[in-house]
């Protein structure tokens, strides 16, 4: 990319050149990243103002170009200023960037434009302006079905819940964001996710869950080489281990985070490092080194206009000065950060500024001021740490879990049937000729039962007919015997009458000798 654009011959490709390259480098060489950007905004900014004259005039296709791109060049060059503090100047840009892309209808553009500037109101506790903001990006996201930018939108939206005090719905929204780039794969929004749900519960008190989050981060930013994120996740790890104890790992890792952060040049990680190195110190009894970088990111907290840095700050000052014993100066510290806290609505920096006050009017035996600042305490803690809080979070941890395991499983699946398609397709074409044979047999068969059936049915008229012969046979029979033996009476009776006619008549002897007789008597 770098030969390419060494090689540019026109300006259009030089503008178009040094605004990839630079969003390609910019995770490892942000300086060089931020010059790219600005080379192509001022070519973007000639090209637009000399074409009045007819020499320089512009095609309707170069003035697109050229339009586009300077707002692009707008956006990324005020992210580089507000990452070194300039956020004043960050505003300007992102505004201007985003009165262009409405006026050309760029709707991804709007979304990008509108997230950059809710980020500066964050810092600056303008919850109420950058809610909106987030909300009409998030919208346009969805419609644009841009599920990488839709995910960053709800992760913005958690945030502004989060600092709010509504844990519940922060969790909602960053566990969505997590789904979306797990589904995604988009490694840098894992991270972000990841640290910011490493964060909420934290604040809940349920290390365990925010060393798994961040532990998990680690591992997935190694591979990525994003030094930002890398440093952000050190800075969080030293912070739970420095609540544990474990001051001299953590001390490492704050030195590792402060190293990248400086490298990258994000002022406002920096003086967050300062702050978790200064509680090291605090928690070791080193209060005079603990103080020096508690003012360290206080100065860098004021130079960036980031209020949540500087309120944090803060109170850290006034956690020492209790700790010396210097109750005025720590009260005016405590009240300055309630005040900055107040205003932009940061729920946890008002509860641990309200705190710190319940401990200094105690000592001052200012005991009116004391139950009013601990009532206040104690709303600022129920309302992040009550009890349904604690149960949402742990619901909404087991529903990821078990969605994750569910997908995980389904993804198994899946590899499980990949494996199997083959045999299972020479299985089912087995099978498929196997039943065409059965078919086959089947139709034979019932060819052979049809035939059966007929011959059953041939059989069983044959049957009856030869039934009925019999019968008829039979009665035949039986009408003959009825005739031969009608026939044998008659004969028989016959046959006595015979009998009795033979008796009654002399037989032919006798019937001689009588007519002998009566010859012989007429002789004489």
């Amino acid at each position: 990319m770098g030969k390419v654009l060494s090689q540019a011959k026109n300006d259009s490709t030089r503008v178009k050149t040094s605004l990839m390259l630079g969003e390609q480098i910019y995770g490892e060489f942000p300086d060089s990243a931020c010059k790219l950007f600005k080379s192509a905004l001022e070519k973007c900014i000639s090209k637009l103002n000399n074409e009045t004259s007819s020499k320089n005039a512009l095609t309707k296709v170069e003035k697109k170009f050229y339009t586009y791109r300077y707002a692009m060049s707008l956006n990324n060059c005020g992210f580089c200023l507000s990452v070194r503090g300039q956020s004043d100047s960050a505003l300007k840009h992102y505004n201007m960037c985003l009165k262009i892309q409405r006026e050309i209808h760029d709707s991804t553009g709007i979304a990008y434009s509108l997230n950059n500037i809710t980020y500066i109101y964050k810092d600056r506790g303008l919850h109420s302006k950058a809610l909106p903001m987030d909300l009409e990006a998030l919208k346009i996201r969805e419609l644009l079905k841009d599920t990488s930018a839709i995910s960053q939108s709800l992760n913005n939206i958690a945030y502004l819940y989060e600092n709010q005090g509504q844990i519940n719905l922060a969790l909602e929204y960053y566990q969505k964001a997590l789904k979306l780039n797990e589904l995604i794969k988009d490694q840098d929004g894992i991270i972000t996710n990841l640290i910011n749900l490493g964060m909420v519960y934290k604040g809940q008190g349920d290390l365990d869950a925010a060393f798994k989050y961040w532990e998990r981060g680690l591992s997935v930013v190694e591979k990525s080489g994003h030094k930002e994120s890398k440093a952000t996740l050190l800075n969080n790890l030293a912070s739970a281990h420095s609540t544990l104890g474990r001051y001299d790992l953590a001390l490492e890792m704050l030195y590792s985070s402060l190293e990248l952060y400086k490298i990258v040049g994000f002022k406002n990680g920096v003086a967050f490092a300062f702050m978790n190195i200064g509680y090291v110190y605090e928690n070791k009894k080193m209060s005079k080194e603990a103080l020096q970088y508690y003012d360290s990111a206080l100065v860098i907290s004021k130079s960036t206009n980031d209020q949540s840095g500087l309120s944090s700050a803060l109170i850290k000052i006034a956690s020492v000065h209790i700790n010396n014993g210097e109750y005025k100066l720590a009260q005016q510290k405590a009240s300055d950060a309630l005040v900055i806290a107040k205003k932009a609505g940061f729920v946890k920096t008002i509860m641990g500024a309200a705190e710190h006050l319940w401990i200094i009017n105690k000592h001052i035996k200012d005991y009116k001021s004391a139950v009013d600042n601990y009532e206040l305490y104690i709303q600022m803690r129920d309302s992040i740490n009550n009890e349904s809080t604690r149960k949402a979070s742990i619901k909404n941890q087991l529903k990821y879990e078990y969605e994750k395991q569910a997908a995980a499983d389904s993804v198994a699946h899946a590899k499980e049937s990949e494996v199997k398609n083959a045999e299972l397709a020479k299985q089912s074409a087995e099978i498929k000729a196997k039943k065409n044979q059965q078919y086959a047999l089947f139709g034979g068969l019932g060819l052979v039962m049809i035939f059966a059936g007929f011959m059953f049915n041939r059989f069983k008229v044959t049957q009856k007919q030869k039934g009925i012969i019999e019968k008829q046979k039979l009665l035949v029979e039986n009408q003959k015997k009825i005739v031969e033996e009608k026939q044998r009476e008659i004969l028989d009776s016959i046959h006595y009458a015979r009998r009795i006619q033979m008796a009654q008549i002399p037989n032919n002897s006798r019937i001689l000798a009588m007519l002998n007789r009566t010859i012989k008597k007429s002789k004489n």
